[in-house]
């Protein structure tokens, strides 16, 4: 199932002493964060922050939120988790979140064997690698253009073509 709010970074400390945050953002770019002009520090969008400036700064966003104007109130927020609608959000087409990936059983494109089902991804630098359990197994998946071939978030569902020799013993 899809959230609603999703995690999208931390606030890591402060910048200034007008009341500005440093946040790490937990998405593709920096840039990305910045384009919120509202974001909130609970799962459920509850507690709202109404942003009145972001920029990226190298591999972090340097954040205004209203209300916060000194080091100290800035100060309190550190370490909070924050998340972002997803209805403020227009993904290009077969985009995804990686949450979304959680849960989504893995098929092989060559025989239809159900492979398990994503638990988590990792992100390496060169591309993520997908955490796929079945039956108390965990295998590690690169994903990349010669692996996956489909995924469908709506259906839960993933098709891969696994390299040789991960589900099985061959070399």
């Amino acid at each position: 199932m899809k959230k609603r709010y999703i995690e999208t970074g931390k606030i890591v400390g402060t910048h200034g002493i007008r009341g500005e945050v440093r946040v790490q953002p937990w998405a593709d770019t920096p840039e990305f964060l910045t384009q919120f002009k509202t974001l909130y520090t609970d799962e459920n969008g509850e507690n709202s922050l109404k942003i009145s400036s972001s920029r990226a700064h190298k591999n972090i966003v340097l954040m205004k939120i209203k209300g916060v104007d000194t080091i100290e109130q800035a100060e309190t927020l550190r370490n909070k988790t924050l998340y972002l609608n997803r209805e403020d959000i227009t993904l290009n087409e077969g985009a995804y979140f990686q949450c979304d990936l959680f849960g989504c059983k893995v098929f092989d494109a060559d025989t239809n064997e159900n492979l398990g089902e994503i638990t988590d991804v990792s992100q390496t630098g060169a591309n993520d690698v997908w955490h796929i359990k079945k039956d108390g197994k965990e295998y590690l998946i690169p994903s990349i253009p010669d692996v996956v071939i489909d995924v469908d978030i709506d259906n839960e569902k993933v098709i891969i073509r696994p390299l040789k020799g991960i589900f099985d013993d061959e070399n």
